[in-house]
Protein backbone atom coordinates (compact mmCIF):
# COMPACT_ATOMS: atom_id res chain seq x y z
CA UNK A 1 0.00 0.00 0.00
CA UNK A 2 1.71 3.53 -1.34
CA UNK A 3 -0.61 5.44 1.03
CA UNK A 4 -2.50 4.64 4.50
CA UNK A 5 -5.44 6.47 6.18
CA UNK A 6 -5.10 9.20 8.66
CA UNK A 7 -6.94 7.45 11.42
CA UNK A 8 -5.24 4.29 10.58
CA UNK A 9 -3.67 2.44 13.56
CA UNK A 10 0.52 3.54 13.02
CA UNK A 11 1.97 0.14 13.34
CA UNK A 12 4.25 0.49 10.26
CA UNK A 13 4.52 3.00 7.60
CA UNK A 14 1.96 0.57 5.56
CA UNK A 15 -1.88 0.01 7.19
CA UNK A 16 -0.90 -3.25 8.60
CA UNK A 17 -4.61 -3.36 10.00
CA UNK A 18 -6.45 -3.02 6.62
CA UNK A 19 -4.01 -5.90 5.54
CA UNK A 20 -5.38 -8.33 8.31
CA UNK A 21 -9.29 -7.05 7.62
CA UNK A 22 -11.80 -9.96 6.13
CA UNK A 23 -14.45 -10.30 4.54
CA UNK A 24 -17.39 -10.96 7.65
CA UNK A 25 -17.13 -14.58 6.38
CA UNK A 26 -13.70 -14.39 7.37
CA UNK A 27 -12.69 -16.45 3.85
CA UNK A 28 -11.26 -13.19 1.69
CA UNK A 29 -9.57 -10.37 2.32
CA UNK A 30 -11.98 -7.45 3.44
CA UNK A 31 -12.81 -5.33 0.51
CA UNK A 32 -12.99 -8.39 -1.73
CA UNK A 33 -15.45 -10.43 -0.45
CA UNK A 34 -17.07 -13.12 -2.84
CA UNK A 35 -19.85 -15.12 -0.82
CA UNK A 36 -23.31 -13.71 -1.06
CA UNK A 37 -22.40 -10.28 0.95
CA UNK A 38 -20.31 -9.09 -2.00
CA UNK A 39 -22.24 -6.46 -2.70
CA UNK A 40 -22.27 -4.54 0.37
CA UNK A 41 -19.09 -6.00 2.01
CA UNK A 42 -17.37 -4.26 -1.11
CA UNK A 43 -18.66 -1.26 -0.82
CA UNK A 44 -16.51 2.13 0.66
CA UNK A 45 -19.41 4.25 2.01
CA UNK A 46 -20.33 5.02 5.44
CA UNK A 47 -18.37 5.57 8.94
CA UNK A 48 -15.57 3.00 8.76
CA UNK A 49 -13.01 0.63 11.17
CA UNK A 50 -9.22 2.69 11.23
CA UNK A 51 -8.09 0.92 8.14
CA UNK A 52 -11.12 1.96 6.32
CA UNK A 53 -11.33 -1.62 4.96
CA UNK A 54 -14.54 -2.29 7.45
CA UNK A 55 -17.94 -0.89 8.87
CA UNK A 56 -17.27 0.74 11.98
CA UNK A 57 -18.09 -1.35 14.69
CA UNK A 58 -17.17 -4.41 12.63
CA UNK A 59 -13.70 -4.54 12.56
CA UNK A 60 -11.86 -7.85 11.85
CA UNK A 61 -8.31 -7.16 12.42
CA UNK A 62 -6.67 -7.80 15.54
CA UNK A 63 -7.64 -4.26 16.70
CA UNK A 64 -11.13 -5.40 16.63
CA UNK A 65 -11.81 -5.73 20.44
CA UNK A 66 -10.61 -1.84 20.27
CA UNK A 67 -12.20 -0.99 17.16
CA UNK A 68 -15.54 -2.20 17.88
CA UNK A 69 -16.21 -0.32 21.04
CA UNK A 70 -18.86 2.13 21.35
CA UNK A 71 -16.89 5.49 21.59
CA UNK A 72 -17.85 7.30 24.51
CA UNK A 73 -17.40 11.49 24.92
CA UNK A 74 -17.58 13.57 21.60
CA UNK A 75 -18.19 11.77 18.53
CA UNK A 76 -17.79 13.15 14.98
CA UNK A 77 -20.68 13.75 12.82
CA UNK A 78 -21.83 10.35 12.11
CA UNK A 79 -21.76 9.42 15.93
CA UNK A 80 -19.91 6.10 14.98
CA UNK A 81 -16.33 7.30 16.05
CA UNK A 82 -14.91 9.19 18.26
CA UNK A 83 -14.15 13.20 17.22
CA UNK A 84 -10.83 13.00 16.53
CA UNK A 85 -10.83 10.00 14.40
CA UNK A 86 -14.05 10.30 11.79
CA UNK A 87 -13.73 7.88 9.28
CA UNK A 88 -17.17 9.08 7.38
CA UNK A 89 -17.52 11.21 4.69
CA UNK A 90 -17.17 14.15 6.87
CA UNK A 91 -13.68 13.44 7.80
CA UNK A 92 -11.07 15.16 6.08
CA UNK A 93 -10.33 12.02 4.11
CA UNK A 94 -13.50 10.67 4.20
CA UNK A 95 -13.17 9.10 0.56
CA UNK A 96 -10.28 6.57 1.34
CA UNK A 97 -10.47 3.79 -0.53
CA UNK A 98 -8.05 1.20 0.73
CA UNK A 99 -8.40 -1.06 -2.39
CA UNK A 100 -7.28 2.38 -4.91
CA UNK A 101 -4.16 2.13 -2.72
CA UNK A 102 -3.04 -1.41 -3.27
CA UNK A 103 -0.40 -2.95 -5.55
CA UNK A 104 -1.28 -5.73 -7.46
CA UNK A 105 1.92 -8.06 -7.54
CA UNK A 106 0.40 -11.30 -8.72
CA UNK A 107 0.14 -9.82 -12.53
CA UNK A 108 3.41 -7.86 -12.21
CA UNK A 109 6.21 -9.72 -14.17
Amino acid sequence: MASKPSTCCGKSAECICAQQATCSCGKQPALHCDCEKAGTENAVEGARCSCRARPAGQCTCDRAEVENQKPCGETCACGCRAAGSCTCSKAADGGYNPVEHEIDFTTKK
